[in-house]
């Protein structure tokens, strides 16, 4: 039976017939033993001062695909300020979403009250004219908690009475066909929050799910909603998809349903662009390498990422000024804040790894030099490390890099007395007298701007 044919004989599960499915222990793999001692701490005392409390969510839905999740929320009936009172390292946050987060040490649980669809007045809702939801705070019961959650396999509930797994919106057998189902209709639910479009491609990706057709059909034309979306939100996204291990196949979703124009709209056009294919060769090798770095369980900074994701970008931007006339070093600086400041405008890009990112473009011109003094000075960047990574890199979109690489390879394991030998000994290269470049007369340009 193929995937999207999975559901042909269940029930009519909709925002308007929740159906509850109750899935005893006998018939599911979700284990206190997998579940962290803290959130079964906080289930049970909620549970012993008579409020109801489940495991929902990710947490639940990894359980089920035998995966290992790192966070933890529980979904109850009691509001933030009941939850406050019941546990003293508790503090709520939150306008958009109010929240209960419960404090043990480093690990954080978020425990979040039922929420419902429809505000009767009583509660506290603020939605766009678009449809975005702006503030969601309107409580009620675990039916309508079920039925506003996103995606099918996110709104399963393992109950700690009798540790059963339930069900309002046939998301346990989605989780058994692997299938990414939105709740509700699809092209509403993007309008609400058209983050819901990265997210079915992150966690499609981080699972090996599908995409549900119906779920699918409508990203490409809702793509450029994403433009409504807060910037820092896109930009914590990233991370979640870029950062998690599964980069590639995030990448690969991206393109698939065309949201990479969205997102990073100067990247997408480079790639587009690109006949040979190079860049996104490259984009794709630095994508698996971070991978295997999170697979190693070793770090991988933001800004070698986005130096990566936006270094289409880079080089389309700084052969435009380059064809124009402007002088080859003028023009990195130019193309460097070129693409930084666009992509600002979609993603917010602290500035903590935006500068980094721009020295790893800038360092590359400055592989190619053999003097002693630069050699020594590249070599001392704080810098360097990553650049050269980076250079490395490239290999994949082009082998004219192998020398370089070669040689900034062997210089790093040089004693410095040898490797200042070494390059002594060196012939001069041509154009250069007694060490020093030679001056070079100034080409007369118009002004920068015509160069734009």
């Amino acid at each position: 039976m193929e995937r999207g044919d999975a559901r042909k004989m269940q029930p009519d599960y909709s925002p308007a017939n929740p159906i509850l499915r109750v899935i005893p222990r006998d018939q599911h793999n979700v284990s206190r033993r997998d579940i962290s001692p803290n959130a079964l701490r906080v289930l049970y005392r909620l549970r012993d001062a008579g409020f109801g409390a489940y495991l929902v969510g990710g947490a639940v839905r990894d359980l089920l695909v035998g995966g290992h999740p790192k966070d933890f929320d529980i979904a109850t009936d009691a509001t933030p300020e009941q939850v406050k009172q019941l546990f003293r390292n508790c503090r709520l946050i939150g306008r958009r979403f109010r929240l209960a987060h419960v404090v043990f040490g480093r690990e954080i649980l978020e425990v979040a009250t039922f929420r419902a669809n429809v505000d009767d007045g009583s509660g506290d809702r603020e939605t766009h004219e678009g449809g975005r939801l702006l503030r969601d705070n309107v409580f009620g019961t675990i039916e309508d908690d079920a039925i506003r959650r996103d995606f099918t396999a996110n709104a399963l509930y393992y109950a700690i009475e009798d540790f059963s797994v339930r069900d309002y919106t046939g998301g346990f057998e989605d989780v058994q066909n692997r299938l990414m189902r939105l709740i509700g209709d699809p092209e509403t639910r993007y309008r609400e929050d058209p983050v819901r479009m990265l997210r079915a491609v992150r966690l499609a990706a981080k699972l090996d799910f599908e995409i549900e057709a119906a779920t699918a059909a409508p990203i490409p034309q809702l793509a450029p909603l994403l433009a409504e979306a807060a910037p820092a939100r896109l930009f914590e996204e990233c991370l979640k998809m870029f950062l998690s291990g599964h980069a590639v196949q995030s990448f690969l979703g991206l393109e698939r349903y065309g949201l990479l124009p969205a997102l990073l709209p100067e990247t997408a056009a480079a790639l587009k662009s690109n006949r040979s294919g190079a860049l996104r060769r490259m984009l794709l090798e630095g994508l698996r390498g971070t991978d295997q770095r999170v697979a190693n369980d070793e770090p991988v900074s933001p800004a070698f990422l986005f130096a990566l994701l936006l270094w289409p970008a880079y080089c389309r931007a700084l052969m435009a000024l380059q064809a124009g006339g402007m002088h080859a070093v003028e023009a990195e600086r130019r193309a460097a804040d070129r693409v930084t400041v666009h992509q600002l405008s979609t993603i917010a890009l602290p500035r903590r790894f935006s500068l980094p990112m721009q020295e790893i473009w800038l360092l590359q011109s400055r592989f190619s030099q053999r003097q002693r003094k630069r050699v020594f000075r590249l070599l001392a960047h704080p810098r360097f490390r990553a650049a050269f990574d980076f250079l490395s890199l490239r290999l994949a979109a082009s082998p004219e890099h192998a020398e370089d690489v070669a040689f900034w390879r062997d210089v790093q394991d040089q004693p410095g007395d040898v490797l200042a030998a070494q390059l002594d000994a060196q012939p001069e290269p041509a154009g250069e007298i007694d060490g020093e470049p030679r001056k070079r007369r100034r080409r007369r340009r118009g002004p920068a701007t015509a160069a734009e």
